[in-house]
C-alpha cells in the first residue's frame, strides 16, 4: 500500500573538518550516493551508501555508520525492498543506542512502522510509532509532524482497533488548522468515516466524510477527493439509498476518469514549441505543394467535385446508419448498466448475510467455549477429588452434559457443512438405551423445575447395540426434550423408542417425544421448522430461545435418513415423531478403560508458564497442573510474559491466544527472536480447523483448544516437556 503522506527525514551529519575532499571517503561516497538518489538511480544509491559503511566502519566513525546504515534503509524503503529495508532499520536502531539520546532514533523507529505496515504486521507497526512518538516527547521535540500521528492511526484502523484508531484521528483534526495540515486534517477525518463504514454506522461516517470533502476544497487534491467520493457511495449504500450512492459511484469515477486525461495528457512548453514549430513548417511546405500542382489539377477539377458529391452522400447514408445503431447501442448499454447495478447490489447483500453469519458463529464459539472450559474444568477436578457415592451421579450428569455441549458447539459452527452436505455421519457401535437414560438423567433438574413428569419407556426388543451417529442423535433428542420440558409446566413429557421392524441386521426404530404443554398454532405448524422461527411476542419473552434448535433437528434428521412428524394441538400439547434405521451390532466391542498415552512421571517437577487473563481458568488449568507435579506460573498478559521468557528458563510456555494488549500470537512471535527452543503451545476457544496453521505460523508448537479435555491436555503437554 501507499501512503497518503511519506514522513521524508533525511539528515545530514557531516562532523568531518576536512576542507577538501578525498576520493575514497565516507563524504566522498555518502555525496555520489545522493546524487545518484536525485536522478533516480537507486541500484548505485545503494552500491555508494554501502561503500561509505565499510569506510565508517574502518574509521570507527559510529555515528556517521548509523547516518549511513539509516539512509540504506530508507533507499530500500523507496524501492519497496521492504526486507532489506527493516534488516538495515533494526542495524541503525542497534548503533544509535550506543549512542547518546539523538532526535534520528525517533525516525528510524516511524520507518520501522512504516515498513511494518507494509508488511501487513499492524500490531508491530503501531508499537514503533508509538515508541517514535515518545522519543520526540522525551526530547522536547512538541512539533513532530502530523503525519506520524496520520500513520499511526492507521496502523491501529487496519489491525482493526478501532476506538485506537478514533482517539489518534481525533488529536489531529483537533489541532489548529494550518495551510501545511490541511491535508493531514483532511485524511483524518477521512480516515474516521472509514471507519465508521466498517462499524456500520452510516450516519456518522457521512458527517466525518462531508468535513473531509469540505477540507478538501482548500487543497483542491483530485486524488485524495475521488477516495472520499468512493466513502460516501459506500455509506448510502449501508443506508439503503441507492440513488445517493450510484450518484457519488458515478462522480468517482467521472473524476478517476479526469485525473487519468490530465496524467496522460501533460506536455511540456518546449515540446509544445518544438510541435507548434514543426506544424507550421509543415504547412508552409504543403502551401508550396498545392501551388506547384494547383495547374496540374485544375482539369481534373469537374471530375474531382463528382467524386466528391458522391462520396458525402455515402458517408451520409453511412453517418445515418451508425446513429440508429448508436442509439440501439446506447439504449442496450444502459439496460446492461441496471441489470449489472441490481446483480452488484443482490450480491453485496448476500455478502453481508454471509458475513453476519460467520461474526455470528465465530462470537457463539468463543463465547461458550470459554464457560465451557470452566465447567469442564471444574467437573474434572471434583471427580478426582474422590466425591461422596452419592454425588457421582449428580457429577457424572454434569460431565455428559458438559461434554454434550462441547460437541454442540462444534456443530454449531459447522451449520454451513449441514447446508451443503458436506457432514460427515459417525458409524460406531452405541447403547441406544444407555444414550437415552444419559440424556434423561442430564434434564431431570429442568423437570423437576417445571414440576413435571418425565418417563422414557424403552421397548424391550430394540438390540443392545445398534451402529449409527450417537453424538448428532443425542443433539436431536435433546432439541426436542429440551423444548417439550421448557413449554410444559404441570404435565408430563414422556419419550416412547419403539423397535418399528428388524431384518437382515437391520433395525427399523420409531421415535416420538409427547408433552403436554402449551402447543403450536396450527398457523406456526408450517414455519416452526425455519431458521430463528418462534412462537409470539408473549411467548418468545416468557419462554426465550433462538428459534434455531428445531431447524438444526429437522436438517440432522434428515441427514440421518429419517423425516420428522409434527402433531400439535393448542392447550394440550405436541408429538414429535420420526423414524430411523440402524444396523444391528452382533458382536459389540467392549471398550476397555483406556491407559494413560503419557508416563506421569515426566510431568513431575516441571516448570511451566501460564499466559490467560481469565481468572477461573487460571484457577483450573493451574490446579490440573499441579496434580501432576508441575510448577505453574502465571502471567495474564502478553508483554509481561515476553519479559518473563527472557529472564526464566522454562520447560514449557502455555499461551492463551486472545490477551489484552498484546495478543498471544504477537507474544510469542517476540519470544521467537531470542528463544526458538523453549516450546509453545496455544490455548484457544476458537475452531482448531480454522486457525491451527495460522497459530503455527507464528512459532507456536502445538494448539490446545478449549474447552480442555483433560487426557488429550496432558498427553500434548507431555510430548514437549
Amino acid at each position: 500500500m501507499k501512503y497518503f503522506f511519506v514522513f521524508i527525514l533525511f539528515f545530514s551529519t557531516f562532523l568531518s573538518a576536512q576542507t577538501t575532499k578525498k576520493t575514497d571517503s565516507i563524504p566522498y561516497y555518502s555525496n555520489l550516493a545522493d546524487y545518484n538518489i536525485q536522478i533516480n538511480k537507486p541500484e548505485k544509491a545503494i552500491l555508494y551508501t554501502q561503500k561509505a559503511i565499510v569506510f565508517c566502519e574502518k574509521s570507527n566513525d559510529l555515528e556517521e555508520q548509523t547516518n549511513q546504515t539509516f539512509k540504506l534503509g530508507k533507499i530500500y524503503f523507496n524501492e519497496n525492498e521492504y526486507e532489506k529495508a527493516a534488516k538495515a532499520f533494526h542495524k541503525s536502531l542497534f548503533l544509535y543506542k550506543k549512542l547518546p539520546p539523538y532526535y534520528t532514533i525517533a525516525s528510524v523507529y516511524y520507518y520501522l512502522g512504516l515498513t511494518n505496515i507494509e508488511k501487513e504486521k499492524y500490531s508491530l507497526a503501531a508499537i514503533y510509532f508509538d515508541k517514535s512518538e515518545a522519543i520526540f516527547d522525551s526530547l522536547k521535540i512538541k512539533d513532530t509532524s502530523e503525519t506520524l500521528i496520520l500513520n499511526k492511526g492507521i496502523a491501529y484502523k487496519l489491525k482493526k482497533e478501532y476506538n485506537l484508531a478514533t482517539s489518534t484521528f481525533k488529536k489531529i483534526i483537533e489541532k489548529e488548522e494550518t495551510n501545511s495540515n490541511i491535508k493531514t486534517k483532511t485524511e483524518a477525518f477521512y480516515q474516521l468515516g472509514t471507519i465508521q463504514n466498517e462499524l456500520k454506522r452510516s450516519d456518522s461516517a457521512i458527517y466525518y466524510l462531508e468535513n473531509a470533502l469540505k477540507k478538501n476544497a482548500v487543497s483542491n487534491d483530485l486524488e485524495q477527493k475521488s477516495k472520499i467520493l468512493l466513502a460516501f457511495s459506500k455509506s448510502y449504500k449501508e443506508k439503503d439509498d441507492f440513488d445517493r450512492a450510484y450518484s457519488y459511484l458515478d462522480e468517482y469515477y467521472q473524476l478517476k476518469d479526469r485525473i487519468s486525461k490530465i496524467n496522460t495528457a501533460k506536455l511540456s512548453l518546449e515540446d509544445f514549441a518544438k510541435f507548434k514549430k514543426n506544424e507550421l513548417l509543415n504547412a508552409t511546405l504543403e502551401k508550396q505543394k498545392k501551388d506547384n500542382e494547383q495547374q496540374k489539377t485544375y482539369k481534373y477539377s469537374k471530375l474531382i467535385s463528382i467524386l466528391a458529391i458522391s462520396l458525402i452522400t455515402i458517408l451520409s447514408l453511412l453517418s445515418l446508419s451508425l446513429y440508429k445503431n448508436n442509439i440501439i447501442r446506447n439504449e442496450s448499454n444502459l439496460l446492461l448498466k441496471e441489470k449489472n447495478n441490481e446483480l452488484i447490489i443482490a450480491k453485496n447483500n448476500a455478502e453481508r448475510a454471509s458475513k453476519a453469519r460467520s461474526e455470528f458463529l465465530s462470537t457463539v464459539s468463543h463465547e461458550l467455549r470459554t464457560p465451557l472450559n470452566a465447567i469442564n474444568g471444574i467437573t474434572h477436578l471434583l471427580m478426582e477429588e474422590n466425591p461422596k457415592e452419592s454425588q457421582i451421579d449428580y457429577l457424572t450428569s454434569l460431565q455428559f452434559s458438559g461434554n454434550y455441549l462441547t460437541k454442540f458447539v462444534n456443530e454449531i459452527l459447522e451449520i454451513n457443512k449441514i447446508d451443503s452436505n458436506k457432514i460427515e455421519l459417525e458409524s460406531i457401535s452405541f447403547d441406544l438405551k444407555e444414550l437415552l437414560k444419559n440424556i434423561q438423567n442430564s434434564l431431570k433438574e429442568l423437570a423437576f423445575i417445571n414440576n413435571n413428569n418425565f418417563k422414557l419407556e424403552i421397548d424391550d426388543k430394540i438390540p443392545d447395540h445398534i451402529i449409527g451417529d450417537p453424538t448428532k442423535l443425542s443433539q436431536v433428542f435433546i432439541n426436542l426434550i429440551n423444548n417439550a420440558l421448557k413449554f410444559t409446566k404441570n404435565g408430563t413429557v414422556t419419550i416412547f423408542a419403539k423397535l418399528d421392524a428388524i431384518e437382515e441386521q437391520k433395525a427399523s426404530i420409531f421415535f416420538d417425544i409427547v408433552d403436554t404443554g402449551i402447543g403450536i398454532p396450527e398457523d406456526k405448524l408450517q414455519t416452526v421448522f425455519d431458521s430463528f422461527s418462534q412462537g409470539s411476542i408473549e411467548v418468545n419473552r416468557k419462554y426465550g430461545g433462538t428459534g434455531l434448535g428445531l431447524t438444526i433437528v429437522k436438517k440432522l434428521i434428515k441427514i440421518l435418513g429419517g423425516k420428522i412428524k409434527l402433531e400439535s394441538t393448542v392447550g394440550k400439547g405436541s408429538s414429535f415423531s420420526f423414524k430411523l434405521q440402524f444396523k444391528t451390532d452382533i458382536n459389540p466391542i467392549v471398550i476397555e478403560e483406556k491407559s494413560e498415552k503419557y508416563n506421569p512421571i515426566t510431568l513431575e517437577n516441571k516448570q511451566i508458564l501460564l499466559i490467560e487473563d481469565n481468572k477461573i481458568n487460571q484457577m483450573i488449568t493451574k490446579k490440573m497442573l499441579e496434580k501432576k507435579g508441575i510448577f505453574c506460573e502465571i502471567i495474564d498478559n502478553g508483554e509481561d510474559a515476553i519479559e518473563a521468557a527472557r529472564k526464566n528458563q522454562y520447560n514449557l510456555i502455555l499461551m492463551d491466544v486472545h490477551l489484552p494488549g498484546i495478543n498471544g500470537t504477537v507474544a510469542t512471535k517476540f519470544i521467537r527472536e531470542f528463544d526458538s527452543s523453549t516450546p509453545i503451545i496455544a490455548l484457544t476457544a476458537i475452531s482448531l480447523n480454522e486457525n491451527r496453521e495460522m497459530l503455527l505460523s507464528y512459532g507456536m508448537n502445538d494448539v490446545i483448544t478449549k474447552p480442555i479435555v483433560p487426557d488429550e491436555f496432558y498427553s500434548v503437554i507431555a510430548q514437549y516437556i
